[in-house]
């Protein structure tokens, strides 16, 4: 899950639920065995949300494993994902829809984000977490925890086409006290071939105070037991593009839509507005030439404040000087194809999204763009 920096100075949002998107109905949850060897046996682990009949079995590494000989609820059973074999992350599989795609009919970024948050909660359902304020431990509920981003990285190597079937893994790790990371691997399941990848970074809300609070080390046991004792990284390149820091674009800027307001249906259950909703507003003020020519490969968000039903905001934007070379040859071409062409085929922008009221930073963000083919 997440690594968080004490750059968010202000309250945070929490991620949507979208509606599940499968056709057909798969085999049950498949068998999966969970590492003795992850953590001390003294940590608790949660009892599943809807509890189903197991059977223990002996791995082929001499300890414990759990084999699944009942099911789950309904969605549980017709849900297109289960955990990996040693349950220490989540694949699924989701058809393109439709509604999901753009004008070129391939899935727009918001869906990917929506996906993404999907897979989230999902993994988080499947090994016990409440399904109530979006995966929360028992300990959390108990003293009105809720998980909120800090951060978001999406690098989309080719976009999946209306119909297309895509195949999304994701696992946490833990931060220490200071939140988790999540992270997830896109692949084009037809082909096995990685389309895209995804990292980010949660910290806890207190939702009576509406502040910030470290994990307990009895949080932190809740969860502990399901991440990777290895860490495995989505980006586990060097100073890779998730982790560079945004710098905060100043006014005026060059492009910006004003009088932005939040949908009845942007405000998620914890009554502020969910962060693919952060998305479509960052874009809104990005000059429509670009939008013509070009597609977005990274968008990269820190989250400073949570924005909520009655607030008006505004989106700025600025393009951003590309001076590292490396940079350049480090973008894929459209469709993941190798980078060809100068500084002109990728663009890069600098974002802001604020209250109108009082200027007050709601949140920052870089997006990466490629020319598409034939432009």
């Amino acid at each position: 899950m997440s690594q968080f920096t004490c750059n968010v100075t202000d309250q945070i949002h929490i991620r949507n639920q979208p509606q599940c998107r499968f056709m057909g109905l798969p085999k049950p949850v498949s068998s999966f065995r969970r590492r003795n060897d992850v953590v001390s046996s003294s940590l608790p682990i949660p009892k599943p949300r809807n509890p189903v009949k197991i059977q223990a079995v002996v791995s082929e590494h001499g300890g414990p494993a759990v084999t699944d000989t009942g099911s789950g609820t309904l969605a549980d059973r017709l849900r297109l994902g289960s955990l990996t074999e040693d349950g220490l992350s989540y694949k699924e599989k989701f058809i393109v829809r439709c509604y999901e795609v753009g004008i070129n009919k391939t899935a727009t970024v918001e869906t990917i984000a929506n996906l993404l948050q999907e897979v989230g909660c999902n993994h988080a359902q499947s090994v016990g977490f409440s399904t109530d304020g979006f995966a929360t431990t028992p300990t959390m509920r108990k003293f009105n925890l809720i998980w909120v981003t800090a951060r978001m990285h999406i690098e989309i190597l080719k976009y999946p086409a209306w119909s297309d079937v895509v195949e999304i893994e994701t696992w946490c790790h833990s931060e220490g006290r200071i939140g988790t990371r999540r992270d997830w691997i896109i692949k084009d399941y037809a082909t096995g071939q990685v389309i895209g990848r995804a990292t980010s970074k949660w910290v806890m809300m207190n939702t009576v105070t509406r502040r910030l609070q470290k994990a307990s080390d009895e949080v932190r046991e809740e969860y502990l037991v399901f991440c990777p004792r290895e860490p495995r990284y989505s980006f586990p390149e060097k100073d890779n593009a998730s982790l560079r820091k945004i710098s905060k674009l100043e006014d005026p800027a060059e492009y910006s839509r004003t009088g932005l307001m939040p949908r009845r249906a942007d405000l998620d259950m914890n009554q502020h507005v969910n962060n693919v909703t952060y998305i479509g507003w960052v874009l809104e003020s990005m000059p429509q030439d670009i939008i013509d020519t070009h597609e977005l490969q990274t968008i990269t968000l820190d989250y400073r404040r949570e924005c909520q039903r009655d607030d008006i905001v505004d989106s700025l934007t600025s393009p951003e000087l590309i001076e590292d070379s490396d940079a350049i040859s480090n973008l894929k071409g459209a469709n993941g194809s190798p980078a060809t062409g100068d500084k002109e085929d990728y663009r890069q922008f600098l974002h802001l999204l604020r209250l109108s009221s009082d200027g007050s930073e709601i949140n920052r963000g870089r997006t990466e763009w490629r020319r598409k083919p034939g432009r």
